[in-house]
């Protein structure tokens, strides 16, 4: 087993490479690969994976793409090789032998060619270390930052190798090697002048002066053209040499050794010392105290309210107790203080029920005492209470008491209290908490009127009015990572009780979904249970039928904090809010919404929009929610009779959609099965402009379509489940090694659960074709002999063409070449005989290649075009690059030699402007072999620079 990042990140084994699918898989294999055997934070690995700004549901993305990895390694007997990819805490680390890793080994390569005293000895050591490089370091790999200056710093490194290499054939003479190695890489890096000046030289001893020359006023003028800079010292010294005629270091016979050149950059995967950003206010500074004289403090005065606190002369603090158990929260409490800077300010805590927005408000209070000499004022505005709100003109009357004003002088109406209220904080300085509002109306007559208060404000809802009307700054509450949630059980179990269980600490935090409302309920029930385990609660905890009960304590619970925010949504949207609880995925679109609540996507956009201001679901991405674990479990219980009825909608969405989706993407095409009898069509099915964004629709609804199938499969609606897996069959095609095994055997069960030979023989052929792409060709085969038959039961006869297409390529790579070529060739027929052009272009395909693999070009040439005829120029992207491809070689074989060349030019040019990199491939492959000979050099060199650039 060998762990590949000098190239296309990879890993070989003997069997072949593991299919490890989409790019981001690769950067978080790279992402491990670069700090091998050190734990890995799933931070670090976000800015490996994400350019721009991650999603809300990264972590559960690279969850994924962990437990896809860690399959593929066990699957490949990798614990063999001593390999693991372990869970530590919030990190994933990748342990293995540092020999089995490409890096590793160049490294040590590097270090052993330092140490020897031969020169010759050395230039072997260099040369292996370089043939370990298969093309640009990271190849495959998405570019986060991390891995962008950890690919930079291989790429370094490697030139550093290369440039020691010269200097070493120079050691010993053969200026002649140094100027060939040095020239391909010049010309890969133009703007490196180290690379030039060392060309220079060499062409220089070999007698190559006017070359030498040449170069130097090359590299002058693209330094001049691009950087605007004159040649440095080492390219100038290098040109002056040659003008003197002078023979420079390292001549034949000096018996010197270059001094070797160490790599540059840190090590790959290091992380960067932590520097502070002056930038960032910290959270616990004063925001302002410019007033050189400030206002008298309010008068003392008697009594206690529930509704209000204030400060007396002595600047007493009767804020409400701060939090305890409080952790975390620190880029939140920095947004309050850089929010809490400007004139008159009035920040928006606003997040979902029990996340901690009192807490935090709080925390940031009693953080600053210094910044509010004139008092903190503190009212619970009640919004989301089964008592009702607190009636405006009570909050306002016991301001005005706690700031002096005599009790009969207080206004009897809210309009001339609130007046009152800003002329008498005018020239104050002032917090104002308003705890829990409802409404931006609400808020509005309790603003203080001085430029130096600051209000507070926290609510369950967005109050988009008050930002529009106040300039309100808003500071979202998200849920707390797991390190926080543990942090918050050992402030109240204490620390010991929890690292005598780390591991069950973790799950607990992850299985109340980050919730502080939930968290602190945990604790409780914990706290009063003494010989209760953290690991007995999680197994209570993972049973999601029960888990919500055990989430109520007393009179405090997730489901009552929930229940406080529904009863005030309208009817359509706790109906919309209902249904959601059914979805069998992890995020929804309007048109998702609507076919779980049986709407349209009007209706259901206009019912999210209320959901998402009241913060029961979270708007990735324009038009893209999600639901919370715990909220989605309390709406599953709001209407649990529609569950049937709500996953039989989302999955005939799903169906018709998928279908647009595989019309779109590849038009002509016939339809892969006939609907379900009880087949409910939604009112609306999502449009797609093109074969791109259909594409994008089943790469991006890949994860939730998987959800849905084993939902459909296990309520027993096995028609819906095969339907549903087989329709991705344009993105199983175009990505045909990523490891779709798995999900094709379930839609294999759903149909044999069925006793639908229809179902099973489509099923079958499509499964069997991706284990033939996997390399598992004696299963394909012992699948694909089935599927023919089953398809003429099942009076098939488009169904039965594809299988023995299918069933030929198997029987083809098994050596069969005369067996596949009869299949192909009855398949053509059977197309040719139901009219269907798609199916008829896919077997002429095949049966063009293996007659040229049996040596009848001119019977390939015939078929491949004979196939072309039959689609449309923008129609069949991947199969008309493979026939093109095809045709080319077949023309290089006939001895047509420019004309295969054109051909299998355009074949790759088409396949790379369409992002099909396996039929790029497959044309750049055979163009690279033709075009070797010294008559089309240029093309060779354009061939090989393509295939280096697609891995």
């Amino acid at each position: 087993m060998e762990f590949r990042l000098l190239g296309t990140v990879s890993v070989e084994t003997l069997t072949g490479p593991l299919p490890l699918g989409p790019a981001k898989r690769r950067s978080l294999l790279a992402a491990l690969l670069l700090s091998p055997n050190t734990p890995v934070t799933v931070g670090r690995l976000t800015d490996s994976l994400w350019d721009d700004e991650p999603p809300l549901h990264a972590r559960s993305v690279i969850q994924g793409h962990v437990s896809r990895l860690r399959t593929l390694l066990v699957g490949a007997d990798a614990e063999a090789y001593g390999v693991e990819l372990a869970t530590v805490g919030d990190a994933y680390v990748l342990r293995l032998p540092e020999t089995l890793l490409d890096s590793q080994r160049f490294e040590e390569l590097l270090m052993l060619a330092r140490e020897q005293r031969s020169p010759a000895d050395t230039v072997l050591m260099l040369k292996e270390a370089l043939s370990l490089w298969q093309g640009p370091a990271l190849s495959g790999a998405l570019t986060g930052p991390p891995l962008r200056a950890a690919a930079h710093s291989l790429e370094e490194s490697r030139l550093a190798t290369v440039e020691h290499l010269a200097r070493t054939y120079g050691a010993l003479g053969e200026h002649h090697r140094a100027a060939a190695l040095l020239a391909a890489e010049t010309a890969a890096h133009p703007l490196r002048e180290s690379l030039a000046a060392a060309l220079m030289l060499a062409l220089y001893r070999v007698g190559r002066q006017s070359e030498a020359l040449d170069r130097f006023h090359r590299t002058r003028r693209l330094l001049a053209d691009e950087l605007g800079v004159d040649p440095g010292p080492g390219l100038a010294d290098a040109y002056a040499l040659i003008l003197r005629g002078e023979p420079g270091p390292a001549e034949p016979g000096d018996g010197g050794v270059p001094e070797p050149v160490s790599a540059t950059g840190p090590r790959p995967g290091a992380a960067p010392t932590a520097v502070p950003d002056p930038a960032v206010p910290d959270p616990a500074a004063p925001v302002r105290n410019t007033d050189p004289h400030p206002s008298p403090a309010p008068a003392a005065r008697s009594g206690n309210t529930a509704a209000l606190t204030a400060v007396d002369d002595a600047a007493t603090d009767l804020l409400p107790r701060a939090p305890r158990g409080f952790h975390g929260r620190g880029p939140e409490l920095a947004a309050l203080t850089r929010a809490a800077a400007g004139e008159a300010p009035v920040c928006l805590v606003t997040g979902p029920a029990g996340v901690g927005k009192t807490a935090l408000a709080l925390q940031w209070a009693h953080r600053s005492p210094a910044l509010f000499p004139d008092g903190r004022l503190f009212a619970d505005l009640r919004g989301f209470s089964e008592a009702g709100e607190a009636a405006l003109i009570d909050v306002l009357r016991e301001f005005l008491l706690a700031l002096g004003v005599a009790p009969r002088r207080v206004p009897e109406s809210v309009q001339a209290a609130a007046a009152l209220f800003r002329s008498l904080t005018d020239r104050r300085r002032l917090l104002v908490i308003l705890d829990n509002a409802r409404d931006s109306a609400t808020v509005r007559p309790l603003l203080p009127g001085g430029s130096d208060c600051v209000t507070l404000v926290t609510s369950r809802h967005r109050l988009e009015g008050l930002i529009a009307s106040d300039a309100a700054r808003p500071v979202p509450l998200d849920t707390l990572e797991p390190h926080d949630g543990t942090a918050l059980f050992a402030g109240v179990l204490g620390e010991e009780r929890v690292h005598a269980e780390p591991v069950a600490a973790r799950r607990l935090a992850e299985l109340c979904g980050g919730l502080p409302l939930a968290l602190r309920v945990t604790a409780a029930r914990l706290a009063g249970r003494p010989r209760w385990t953290l690991a007995a609660l999680a197994d209570e905890l993972a049973d999601e039928r029960s888990r919500l009960a055990y989430l109520d304590v007393d009179d405090t619970g997730v489901a009552a904090a929930l229940r406080l925010t529904v009863q005030h949504l309208p009817p359509e949207a706790v109906h919309q809010f209902a249904r959601l609880g059914h979805h069998p995925g992890g995020h929804f679109d309007p048109y998702t919404a609507a076919a779980l609540a049986g709407t349209d996507p009007v209706t259901a956009t206009a019912a999210l929009e209320r959901l998402a201001a009241a913060h029961l679901v979270t708007e990735t991405a324009p038009g893209h929610w999600v639901l919370h674990d715990l909220v989605r479990l309390y709406a599953r219980g709001l209407d649990p009779a529609a569950a049937s009825e709500a996953l039989a909608r989302v999955l005939d969405h799903y169906i018709a959609t998928a279908l647009v989706v595989a019309d779109t993407a590849e038009p002509g095409g016939e339809p892969c099965f006939v609907l379900p009898d009880d087949y409910r069509r939604p009112s609306a099915v999502r449009d797609f402009a093109d074969r791109t964004a259909a594409m994008r629709w089943l790469a991006a609804e890949r994860d939730d379509l998987a959800l849905a199938a084993v939902a459909a499969r296990a309520a027993g609606l096995d028609d819906r489940a095969w339907r549903i897996i087989l329709l991705q069959w344009p993105q199983v095609v175009w990505r045909a090694r990523d490891s779709w095994s798995p999900l094709l055997e379930l839609a294999l069960d759903s149909a044999r659960a069925g006793k639908d030979a229809y179902a099973e023989a489509r099923v079958l052929t499509l499964l069997g074709w991706v284990l033939t792409e996997e390399g598992r060709t004696g299963e394909a085969a012992a699948l694909l002999e089935r599927s023919p038959l089953l398809a003429r039961q099942a009076d098939d006869p488009l169904g039965e063409a594809t299988a023995l297409i299918n069933l030929a390529v198997v029987q083809a790579e098994l050596g069969e070449l005369d067996t596949a070529q009869e299949g192909c060739a009855q398949a053509v027929e059977l197309a040719r005989t139901e009219g269907d052009r798609h199916t008829e272009m896919l077997a002429l395909q095949h049966l063009s290649r293996m007659q040229l693999t049996a040596g009848r070009p001119e019977d390939a040439l015939e078929s491949a075009r004979t196939a072309l005829d039959l689609g449309p120029e923008h129609e069949e992207v991947a199969r008309r690059t493979l026939l093109l491809a095809v045709s080319g070689e077949a023309r290089v074989a006939l001895g047509e030699e420019d004309e295969g060349i054109r051909l299998l030019d355009r074949a790759a040019t088409e396949a790379e402007r369409a992002g099909y990199d396996e039929g790029a491939v497959r044309a750049l492959g055979p163009l690279l072999r033709v075009t070797a000979r010294a008559d089309h050099r240029r093309r060779h060199e354009e061939a090989l620079r393509r295939l280096s650039g697609e891995g």
